[in-house]
């Protein structure tokens, strides 16, 4: 078997959850939080569903979007960063905030981000749903807070497939946006 940062996803057992096991998460999540944040960054794709759960839950307003993308035709591990979109210094400056994305398979964007915003002189924290420690390339870091510690390839309800819309034939125009 390959060393854990080196297996592939297809390596990884998957394990499918429900949005009652992300319920069940986020339950665990929420009391660990040590103190009140002023605003939270949710770390694009997969931190979207869960710091749009924790900011309606925590009753957070100032809340704000990351996304990194990191090159595919690069080592992973030597592999730099592009900031797609991230906020402007003046948001999060002076801040406490804190920062979600749904698994900490490797760290690397969660990383990235937390350097940024420390950077600038934010006060930040990390959440994720999962976090995999066989996997991080940060040994003896991982996220402040989680839900769950793992070695799957985890998938979760807002992944799964569904099926277009489909529209029936001679049923008139599509509605403008």
């Amino acid at each position: 078997m390959l060393p854990s940062e080196e297996r592939s996803f297809d390596d990884l057992q998957r394990e499918i959850l429900r949005w009652r096991d992300v319920d069940k998460l986020i339950d665990h999540l929420i009391p660990q939080f040590r103190g009140e944040f002023d605003g939270l960054l949710m770390i694009t794709k997969g931190g979207l569903v869960p710091g749009g759960i924790l900011s309606e839950a925590l009753d957070i307003k100032h809340v704000l979007t990351a996304s990194v993308h990191f090159p595919d035709d690069v080592n992973q591990k030597l592999a730099w960063p592009t900031f797609m979109q991230f906020p402007s210094d003046t948001l999060v400056t002076d801040r406490r905030m804190l920062i979600v994305d749904d698994i900490w398979a490797n760290g690397r964007a969660i990383m990235i981000v937390q350097g940024r915003l420390t950077a600038v002189g934010c006060e930040c924290e990390t959440a994720v749903l999962h976090f995999r420690q066989k996997s991080n390339l940060f040994p003896g870091m991982g996220p402040d807070y989680y839900g769950a510690i793992t070695d799957r390839y985890i998938v979760y309800p807002w992944e799964t497939s569904v099926a277009p819309r489909r529209i029936k034939p001679d049923s008139g125009s599509h509605p403008a946006i």
